[in-house]
């Protein structure tokens, strides 16, 4: 079994689209969240979202951006990034032992708009040559695939929010077997309206939108539901070994990968659920819970979600009490990407020398008392960092990273 090695991240979020400024939004619990006038004049209950900008989508040409939908632009962007950190060249990727996976779990934007042109001109001819690419769950890694020129795995993953965690995970694996010496890797989700009213309609979005910075309240007692957002996040995997021989720098490392399904309601958690992708996590890595000095949960500031999880980490780690914090406090709910962004965020943090704080946490709901939520930010490194995220459906990942 071979080790993974971290080699690089890129990050496109509310917090930044460069990884010195998401550190500093980080580091300073700074958030991304805002009101979306738009929102609020097409009816919806909460106009916030975090708000994605400084992506050049000059990066491409027009005729490339065609097939794309803006977020698979942003995990182009984002490889890119990763690919420069980790020192590897287009020549260095393009064969059978580089792949590509990521997560996404919809493209509501190029389906809405090819039925609209259909509707307007009653043709099909209108709709134009690239909105059949732009409208799959696949569009990221199929365009990704032809630009980068990679020749290995190349799929997308598609489990709601566990989404990013899963192609993470299932990356390391194919590393880890020898089935794959590198995989570009990460997860991608859209921001648009268009792709939120219906979930605005379950009333799961906080409200508080007279303050939108404090909107996201993750465990706390006034949480009043989850603020959406997205953007994408890339991270270079590579064999161990192959990383060191090249002279590569190691940002860290893929230790364990734990996965899991609730078998039970499609959107409540229950609380065992994740305990068994955390557990199947720390069984993977070899370290025992003990080691564990941060928790990246996944919480959103949900009431049964963050509940649940609050229980879930309370009977694992009742013992040692590791910092936790939800960096969705800052972010919003990035849904489909969050389990491969919290990667990016931890390596960030880990390079850095902090781990950043729960923002908005005032008092902890009746489930998360006990757990040691961390209010300010810790000056000091991550070393051993378990990073959970969790989907409709009851899908659950789990990922243990090492920066020692």
């Amino acid at each position: 079994m071979h080790r993974v090695a971290i080699t690089g991240v890129g990050i496109v979020s509310c917090l930044g689209s460069e990884r010195a400024t998401v550190v500093e939004a980080l580091r300073t619990g700074r958030s991304g969240i805002v009101v979306d006038p738009q929102r609020a004049e097409m009816g919806f209950r909460s106009a916030l979202t975090g708000k994605i900008e400084g992506v050049d989508s000059g990066i491409l040409s027009r005729k490339q951006r065609k097939t794309m939908p803006d977020f698979a632009l942003w995990a182009y962007a984002t490889a890119l990034d990763a690919l420069e950190q980790a020192g590897l060249s287009q020549t260095q990727i393009a064969n059978a032992e580089t792949g590509l996976i990521y997560g996404c779990d919809s493209s509501c934007i190029a389906a809405i708009e090819q039925v609209d042109a259909l509707r307007a001109r009653r043709e099909t001819k209108a709709i134009g040559s690239g909105q059949v690419f732009r409208s799959m769950t696949s569009s990221v890694t199929m365009n990704l695939n032809t630009l980068l020129k990679t020749q290995g795995a190349c799929w997308t993953l598609s489990s709601a929010c566990s989404s990013g965690g899963h192609a993470v995970g299932q990356a390391a694996d194919l590393i880890r077997l020898g089935r794959q010496q590198r995989v570009i890797c990460g997860a991608a989700q859209e921001v648009n309206w268009e792709s939120m009213c219906s979930f605005d309609g379950l009333g799961a979005f906080s409200t508080r939108m007279q303050d939108p910075a404090a909107a996201c309240r993750p465990f706390d007692a006034g949480r009043d539901g989850l603020v959406p957002s997205g953007g994408a996040a890339s991270i270079v995997l590579e064999r161990y070994d192959l990383a060191q021989q090249r002279g590569a720098v190691i940002l860290g490392e893929v230790l364990g990968y734990g996965f899991s399904s609730d078998g039970a309601q499609l959107s409540v958690p229950t609380e065992e659920g994740l305990g068994r992708a955390m557990r199947s996590a720390l069984d993977q890595s070899g370290i025992a819970a003990a080691e564990i000095d941060y928790i990246c949960a996944h919480a959103t500031s949900t009431i049964a979600g963050d509940a649940a999880e609050a229980v879930n980490i309370k009977r694992i780690f009742a013992d040692t009490a590791p910092p936790v914090s939800s960096l969705k406090s800052m972010t919003g709910h990035e849904l489909w990407m969050s389990g491969a962004s919290q990667v990016v965020y931890a390596t960030l943090m880990a390079q850095a020398g902090f781990i950043a704080p729960n923002i908005n946490f005032v008092r902890p709901c009746e489930y998360a008392q006990g757990l040691n939520i961390i209010r300010e930010t810790l000056p000091y490194a991550p070393t051993k960092v378990l990073c959970n995220s969790a989907g409709f459906g009851g899908t659950n990942s789990a990922l243990i990273l090492n920066y020692a």
